[in-house]
């Protein structure tokens, strides 16, 4: 995991490279061959229920699509 800044949380918080279910997923979604570049944000939402941000950036871009995208948690 890195600390990166993620722009939902407005804070630097922990984060880490996707999945290979988050891939393909983002993969289809973005209609993308490659998404190596992404990283989730692992920040804890709800203590309680254990939810995570799961806001997507890329190493050297915290912002990369106009609405944040979130992934959501694989079934």
């Amino acid at each position: 995991m890195r600390m990166y800044y993620c722009h939902t949380c407005d804070a630097d918080q922990p984060h880490r490279p996707l999945n290979q279910a988050e891939a393909s997923l983002l993969r289809e979604r973005l209609g993308r061959a490659s998404v190596h570049e992404f990283w989730i944000c692992e920040a804890v939402l709800d203590t309680g229920t254990g939810s995570r941000c799961r806001n997507l950036r890329t190493g050297w871009n915290k912002k990369p699509f106009d609405q944040p995208i979130k992934l959501p948690v694989p079934e």
